[in-house]
Formats: structure tokens, sequence, C-alpha cells
């Protein structure tokens, strides 16, 4: 019989990020639906369609909420609980379903802002009107229209964007990106470019979509940089 050491004795402790408070702002008002129905219940059915509105001084965003999720409603504060906290899957949801709220609560009241670095010879940004003949392009053409999942708030197409942000990044064309609806793009220098909005996990995408066309590359240091995001340099070998 073999024996089995651990590798470490200690106890796996849970973030208990789920059992915080949400602190609701002056200015801030939440829609409520149902603050509790059966777990069990498919999430196709009718009755687990539960959304949360949250509205605030910049706008409004639309939550789905899972039916094992409990909300605990107060003048000031919002809790979020679970039907049973010993389950993985309602424990995960729980989490989350947390900081999604907290997170759609600081995006009415004060928003998000992301800032981008262009790092290069020659790497420069700035933010233009789309021409008018690509604006009624887009027009003519079909727009793909999507069905919503199960609990999730009905689908409705954006607006057309009418800004776009031109890029210089060492290619032999410039590099052109449609600013979608929502979200609003600075250029306080030519090498840095500020994007804001109400919808954190929007925000994070579209710098994504950005950053993809010029990641950051760890010989020169070159490359489009997202915050406070840094790399290590690596020694160039000569031959």
């Amino acid at each position: 019989m073999s024996l089995r050491r651990a590798l470490h004795t200690s106890a796996r402790r849970a973030s208990h990020i789920g059992s915080l408070p949400i602190l609701v702002p002056a200015g801030v008002r939440l829609g409520l639906p149902a603050l509790s129905i059966s777990p069990e219940l498919p999430s196709g059915s009718p009755t687990a369609q539960r959304l949360l509105t949250v509205t605030g001084p910049l706008g409004e965003q639309i939550l789905p909420l899972s039916p094992p999720i409990i909300l605990d409603s107060s003048p000031d504060a919002l809790r979020v609980s679970v039907h049973d906290s010993t389950e993985k899957r309602q424990r995960s949801l729980w989490g989350l379903t947390r900081s999604l709220i907290n997170n759609a609560v600081k995006g009415v009241s004060e928003g998000y802002t992301l800032e981008l670095r262009l790092v290069g010879v020659g790497y420069r940004g700035a933010v233009e009107p789309i021409p008018e003949v690509f604006i009624e392009l887009q027009k003519q053409m079909p727009r793909i229209v999507r069905t919503s999942k199960p609990g999730a708030p009905p689908y409705h197409p954006p607006p057309l964007p009418t800004d776009r942000i031109n890029l210089k990044l060492g290619y032999a064309h410039p590099v052109l990106i449609d600013i979608p609806a929502g979200i609003t793009v600075t250029t306080p220098s030519p090498t840095t470019i500020v994007l804001k909005g109400l919808d954190k996990q929007k925000l994070g995408l579209f710098a994504a979509k950005i950053r993809r066309w010029r990641k950051p590359e760890p010989y020169r240091g070159k490359g489009i940089f997202v915050g406070d995001e840094t790399i290590r340099l690596k020694e160039i070998k000569k031959k």
C-alpha cells in the first residue's frame, strides 16, 4: 500500500463574493422581477424568464436571472443568494450574477473608461466620421436578426455606426474599425485611445478587437497595450 502525501494542508476557501451586498447609489433605479422562483424550472419556461432592469443617469442595462438566483432588495442595497449554496452550479451562478449586477450598477451611474496605448514608430490613431457613401451601403445591406436565447432580453439590432477609428500600425494600408453604439472613443494624443461606455463586457470586447491588430511583441516592445498591460522583453540572440 503506497502512502500519498498532500501537497498542502490548508483548507480550500471560497471567495464569498456573492454574499456581498450591492450598494445602489442615488439616481439608480432597479426594475425587479419575481425575487424568487423554483430552481427546478427549465430555462425555456416563460415563468423562468426573469429580467432585471438597471437604470441610471448614463443609460439602462437589462440582465437575465437564472432560476436558482434569489434577490433581496432594500432601499439602498441589493443582496443576491441561491436556493442551495452546496450545489456547484448554483454556487458558481451566485458569484457571477452578483458581479454582473454590480458592474451594471456602476456602469449606469459612473461608466467605465479603458485606455489603449499605441507603442511603435509611426503608430497613431484618430477618430473620423464614416463617409456617407459607406453609410448608405450599410443601410442597403440586409441585417442579421438573431434569435434571443431562453431567459435573455429581446434582441434589437443596434443602430448603424457613424464614426470609426483610423489606425496606422505599420501596415501598407490603414486599419479602419467602426465604433459600435454605446461606446465613445476619443484620442487625447495620436498614440492614446480612450474608450468610454456603460457596458464593461462590451468595452472589453471592443478593446480586444483593436488590440488584435497589433498584439504586444516581446522583443521590441511594440504593439497595442490595454490599460496597465506590460510585457517582459526578451533578449535578441545574435548569431
